[in-house]
């Protein structure tokens, strides 16, 4: 890899690993985001490269991997919700879905800051206006604010994501994990803790499946948890002004650098 100015690698060389488009792209997302979705897979192969937010050695495969597979969810998502993203390292699968679905309003929810750095950057530089990062773990918004999905990929086993993540879940809305083959038994090792939770039995649900008949992506698995009795649920700040990602302004807010 050669490097570039300051010893930082060649963004050309980083570009160079980075395999065309699948012509798959264009049935995940629609044709007006194809530039976005273009941009952004630009980016991670070359900032998210360097500053360490993706493996080198994921370039080849950030297609079908990465921007597809979390692209796949956001036909899971319901019209005009509002969605955080706990622990959203580059910005997968909550940039993608922002992407996807501008009808949206997406929360960006990560504590590290090089990372959240590089999504209000990104954030810019895409020009996304349906986005909001929080420096923070998932549990700095516990009051604050609940939403119609919450999202997480790659973040933790179910039964700690439960307990993170559902203090953020409207009474109505739902908890979308992303896992893979360890899915069912993900909610076989949690379930004591999901229903002292006060949640309903847990779906894994399958999506893509219809797109995977010629080999050219793999469906993938959720693990969806909702409320089991909604009228029950007592949540901080519920039905006040700004308890809702997107009905007030509470967390409409980005965390710059002190």
């Amino acid at each position: 890899m050669s490097p570039g100015p300051e010893g930082q690698a060649d963004p050309g060389v980083l570009r160079a690993a980075l395999p065309a488009p699948p012509a798959i792209l264009a049935e995940v997302f629609s044709a007006d985001r194809l530039d976005l979705v273009l941009a952004y897979a630009d980016l991670l192969a070359t900032d998210g490269v360097v500053r360490g937010l993706i493996g080198p050695r994921e370039t080849p495969r950030l297609w079908e991997r990465h921007l597809i597979n979390c692209g796949l969810l956001a036909a899971a998502l319901p019209a005009d919700a509002t969605v955080a993203d706990v622990g959203s390292g580059a910005g997968l699968p909550g940039l993608v879905l922002a992407i996807a679905r501008p009808d949206v309003q997406v929360t960006l929810i990560e504590p590290l800051l090089r990372r959240t750095t590089f999504l209000e950057e990104a954030v810019e530089r895409l020009g996304l206006d349906n986005v909001t990062v929080i420096r923070g773990r998932a549990d700095a918004v516990h009051g604050v604010a609940t939403y119609d999905v919450v999202t997480a990929r790659a973040v933790a086993a179910l039964d700690k994501l439960a307990t993170w993540c559902m203090p953020l879940v409207a009474p109505d809305g739902a908890l979308l994990a992303m896992k893979g083959t360890s899915a069912a038994g993900e909610v076989a090792e949690a379930e004591a803790v999901t229903r002292r939770l006060g949640c309903a039995p847990a779906v894994v649900e399958e999506l893509g499946a219809e797109l995977a008949a010629d080999g050219a992506v793999e469906p993938i698995r959720i693990v969806r948890l909702s409320w089991a009795d909604p009228a029950r649920v007592s949540l901080p700040l519920r039905g006040q002004r700004g308890s809702r990602g997107s009905r007030g302004g509470s967390t409409r807010r980005k965390r710059r650098k002190s």
